[in-house]
């Protein structure tokens, strides 16, 4: 059966994952709105093995559009719409959509990684360093731009900002990943400049590809932080 994004309601796409005891869980992604829907309990199924795939699906589609979340987001099950939740993990406040009929729920890839403390929030302090060289990032959430040079969380859905936490990613992943990841980083000197890479990077393939390009001037700490963390995990 087809599942459908709750947000685009374009077809999703399933992949399987090794689940934590014996077998394979199914996760449906929307890589354009980056969004995975969880039926049942699949959210804790999921080996941390399991989660270098998800980085590494993310990673192949980080050159992909993404879409704003809707407003209302609709159950693929039911149809009916999905209920905001919000709950407190180790990276920090997490949010999600759930349906009352219990048929599963839907979250972004970052707030997934918050839930399992791969992302955490930015203190004030950070943020300064990081608005010196970054002056406008996306909302890890709804994806909206967030300027933070003049605010500390999104404007659309008040998420606050939020980056991938490398070390917390091999602490969690240890006892599972072959590769053994010796340095780690949370600077945010160095993401702003792995987004200033990315983006001229990213801008640099377009031109190639003899297409018209506005120059990027928008950071995505999210996909930054999953570049330097898959490089990491690749050593």
């Amino acid at each position: 059966m087809t599942t459908h994004c709750p947000s685009c309601r374009q077809p999703m796409e399933a992949h399987k994952f090794e689940r934590q005891l014996h077998g394979e869980v199914e996760l449906d992604l929307c890589f354009a709105c980056q969004g995975i829907w969880f039926d049942d309990f699949e959210s804790v199924q999921i080996t941390p093995g399991g989660i270098i795939e998800l980085f590494k699906l993310i990673h192949e589609h980080r050159d992909d559009q993404r879409l704003p979340l809707r407003e209302v987001l609709d159950c693929p099950r039911c149809h009916e719409r999905l209920l905001h939740g919000l709950d407190v993990a180790k990276g920090g406040r997490f949010n999600y959509h759930r349906c009352l009929q219990k048929h599963g729920r839907f979250t972004t890839f970052a707030q997934f990684m918050i839930e399992k403390g791969f992302v955490r929030q930015l203190t004030a302090a950070e943020i300064n360093e990081l608005k010196q060289k970054v002056g406008v990032v996306r909302c890890t959430s709804c994806g909206a731009p967030v300027d933070i040079r003049t605010d500390n969380a999104c404007g659309h859905c008040r998420s606050p900002i939020a980056i991938l936490d490398p070390e917390a990613v091999e602490q969690a992943l240890a006892g599972y990943q072959h590769a053994e990841v010796k340095r780690t980083t949370r600077n945010p000197e160095m993401l702003a400049d792995a987004i200033l890479m990315t983006e001229r990077q990213r801008t640099q393939r377009k031109q190639d590809a003899s297409k018209s390009v506005l120059e990027a001037d928008i950071g995505d700490l999210l996909i930054s932080g999953v570049e330097m963390a898959w490089t990491l995990l690749r050593r």
